[in-house]
């Protein structure tokens, strides 16, 4: 994932700044605890597409 590119990444819900999970292939807002996907090294940063963080993982 380019480095350039994740600072202009923002989550489409609260605006907040996305991590990148390279293990799981997903940005993760931590604000709102949803994941999206990265497919084909494209960001999927879609509502529908996302899913929410179980509380492990958000711990």
């Amino acid at each position: 994932m380019d480095n350039t590119l994740l600072e202009i990444l923002a989550c489409p819900v609260c605006k907040s700044s996305v991590l990148y999970q390279k293990a799981a292939q997903e940005l993760v807002c931590k604000a709102c605890r949803i994941a999206y996907p990265i497919r084909d090294e494209i960001p999927v940063m879609l509502i529908d597409e996302a899913r929410e963080l179980t509380a492990e993982e958000f711990s």
